[in-house]
C-alpha cells in the first residue's frame, strides 16, 4: 500500500510516496534492504513503538505518532547502528534525513495520512 503524509499544521508534504508496513513480515524488513530514501518516499510502521537501524547503510529521520496522527518524539538523523523508543507511540514514520529540519516539523503536529491505492 502507498501512502502520502502531509503535516497539516505546517502546510507541508512529508512524504509523496511511502509505503506501508502494516504486517510481521515488512515490519522485520523495513528499510534494510534499501540503499536509501529519495525525497518524498518514506515507510509508515504501524504498529510500532520502537525502531533500530542495524544494519542499514543509511540516516533516517524519525517520527513517532499517537493513534490520532499527532507526532509525539521527533529523531532526526538517526545514522545506523543506532536504537530509539517512544513507547506511547501507536506508529512510526521513517523519512529521508533532514526531511524534519526542512519541513518545520515539531512534537505535536497533526499529520495527514493519505491512502493512495
Amino acid at each position: 500500500m502507498k501512502i502520502q503524509v502531509v503535516n497539516s499544521t505546517r502546510n507541508v508534504t512529508l512524504a509523496e510516496d511511502a509505503e506501508v508496513a502494516d504486517t510481521s513480515a515488512k515490519r522485520r524488513e523495513g528499510l534494510l534492504k534499501r540503499a536509501g530514501l529519495a525525497p518524498g518516499e518514506g515507510l509508515w510502521i504501524t504498529p510500532c513503538e520502537s525502531v533500530h537501524s542495524f544494519f542499514m547503510k543509511f540516516t533516517i529521520d524519525v517520527l513517532y505518532l499517537d493513534r490520532k496522527h499527532r507526532v509525539k518524539k521527533i529523531r532526526p538523523e538517526m545514522r545506523p547502528w543506532r536504537m530509539s523508543a517512544c513507547l506511547t507511540a501507536h506508529s512510526v514514520l521513517e523519512l529521508p534525513a533532514g526531511t524534519i529540519a526542512s519541513s518545520g516539523t515539531r512534537r505535536g503536529d497533526q499529520l495527514e495520512i493519505k491512502n493512495l491505492d
